[in-house]
């Protein structure tokens, strides 16, 4: 009798848990607003994610030339707009006229801030897009982490966890130099191993952004004795979920976080799970 991949995983998962005698807690948080779900970084988005009872939310954070802040995740338009060429080369006012190819306006850092500023309980990452570093040369680089980080804690809710993440430690190294104070996620391409651990410790970051692929239960483990914070992606399906979940993960993204939260109500109830 063939066992489905992800009723098989349930139940290995059940077992394992039931004999370590654990009850583990993740937070869950939407990946782009839910981008499998929704048309990903739009206010509909992080609406409609917000409104099945998320609290976690994560965001892509590009510059316009003028040096206004835009929600989205690639620098070329062509992928999720009805426009052309890059982000990085429009105005604000440009950009403004833009449609996603929803048909829903493009987000701005500020109206998502607006809407989160009166949310209890947040955890929001705001990824740092600064690559390509051609449209990112220092000053501009400097430029960006100043206003974002302003802009940011301005609007941050008192009881809120507001992160900066990225993949470029250039940005990471300017909010950690001069905003002590910031909470920051190296994010990597790499698993949770021996290498990312030892260059989250040098580099003095508590929390690491790792894939689950090549990611162990031992290397999440050496990363807690170490005292980093380990979140892992991608997040695409139940069965990523349950990886993630087996692996030990502190954080986990999702690009489905309706269909997930409501998987795991009725499936994993000795997982703890915030959203």
């Amino acid at each position: 009798m063939k066992i489905h991949s992800t009723v098989f995983t349930t139940i290995f998962l059940a077992v394992s848990f039931n004999i370590l005698g654990q009850t583990q807690e993740i937070r869950l948080f939407s990946h782009r607003g839910g981008r499998m779900e929704h048309d990903e970084n739009t206010i509909q988005a992080f609406k409609a994610s917000y409104e099945a009872g998320y609290l976690g939310f994560e965001t892509d954070i590009r510059m316009t030339k003028d040096g206004e802040f835009v929600i989205t995740h690639d620098s070329s338009l062509e992928r999720t707009t009805n426009g052309e060429g890059q982000v990085e080369h429009k105005t604000k006012d440009e950009i403004s006229q833009l449609r996603t190819k929803h048909g829903n306006k493009m987000l701005f850092l500020e109206e998502l801030l607006d809407f989160l500023k009166d949310k209890p309980g947040l955890y929001v990452e705001f990824e740092m897009k600064t690559n390509p570093e051609s449209l990112y040369p220092e000053k501009r680089l400097h430029e960006y982490c100043d206003k974002l980080y302003r802009m940011v804690m301005e609007k941050r809710p008192a009881d809120a966890t507001y992160v900066f993440t990225s993949s470029d430690y250039r940005a990471l190294r300017y909010i950690q130099t001069h905003y002590p104070d910031a909470d920051l996620l190296l994010i990597t391409s790499k698993p949770c191993n021996n290498e990312t651990i030892a260059l989250c410790k040098t580099v003095g970051i508590k929390r690491l952004g790792a894939t689950m692929n090549g990611t162990s239960r031992e290397s999440v483990r050496q990363a807690h004795k170490a005292g980093l914070i380990v979140s892992l992606w991608p997040g695409q399906s139940i069965e990523d979920f349950m990886l993630g979940a087996y692996l030990g993960c502190d954080y986990m993204c999702t690009d489905i976080p309706i269909k997930l939260k409501n998987w795991i109500a009725e499936n994993t109830p000795w997982i703890k799970v915030k959203y």
